[in-house]
């Protein structure tokens, strides 16, 4: 029997970057994680783990220039029809759906504002929700310069409601919030992105040893609504934020 996440919920999170060794010893050393061997239809791919179970993956970029760079993946049901549904709506789906395995089902796509995200029909592997264990996801939120659209997009997509909010809309899985779509009309030269968020107990001391460990502070670590948080960039240049859960 298939054990699927409830459609929305974001399951996932994949690290794609130019020097695969250099990410595996970075967030070893800095989230405390191992690794084993993962689906490999789109290159070197590992997934990464915490007390033997698997928390996000990283791969290899195959493609020439593509930024390193964090993708969130949605569950979904269907990832054929989730597809549809993506170009239907005005985003595009760069890579499948295709069958990692006996894991499950994916694809890559792109919303209305070219923010990348990832589709994913799990089958052996569900995926995992977002939590508070130091060294897990912990919150994934989209940057984008037109939430209203994004928000009527994501809706439509993932067949979920979207709760506006002042600061930041949230998308509803189950009446609770799984995402945020935060308006941001200045992006500084960054594209649309989904931005993800990985628990520490302590933000300042985890920035401290990204600087340590040849990553860079991008923004200190400061108070949100979500707890204190910091926002960083490892040795590659893939950014990701950290966030206190403790």
């Amino acid at each position: 029997m298939e054990l699927r996440l409830a459609q929305g919920t974001p399951c996932w999170v994949s690290l794609l970057t130019d020097d695969l060794p250099g990410a595996r010893a970075f967030y070893g050393d800095l989230l405390g994680w191992t690794y084993t061997p993962g689906p490999g239809q789109l290159g070197a791919y590992v997934r990464a783990e915490l007390d033997g179970e698997p928390v996000a993956g990283l791969g290899v970029s195959t493609a020439t220039g593509f930024p390193v760079q964090w993708t969130t993946y949605f569950a979904v049901d269907d990832a054929d029809r989730t597809a549809q549904l993506v170009r239907e709506c005005g985003g595009t789906v760069a890579v499948g759906p295709l069958q990692a395995e006996r894991a499950g089902r994916m694809a890559i796509a792109a919303d209305v504002s070219g923010a990348v995200f990832g589709l994913w029909q799990g089958e052996e592997h569900p995926g995992r929700e977002a939590g508070s264990t130091p060294g897990e996801p912990a919150w994934s939120e989209l940057l984008t310069p037109d939430a209203e659209g994004a928000a009527a997009f994501y809706a439509t997509v993932l067949d979920r409601p979207v709760r506006p909010g002042a600061e930041e809309s949230a998308l509803l899985v189950h009446g609770r919030p799984a995402a945020g779509l935060r308006h941001h009309a200045d992006l500084r030269g960054h594209p649309p992105r989904w931005r993800t968020h990985f628990a520490v107990s302590d933000a300042a001391l985890t920035a401290r040893q990204a600087v340590a460990l040849g990553g860079r502070v991008l923004v200190e670590p400061h108070r949100t609504a979500r707890g204190r948080a910091a926002r960083l960039a490892d040795p590659q240049g893939g950014h990701f934020s950290v966030l206190e859960t403790g």
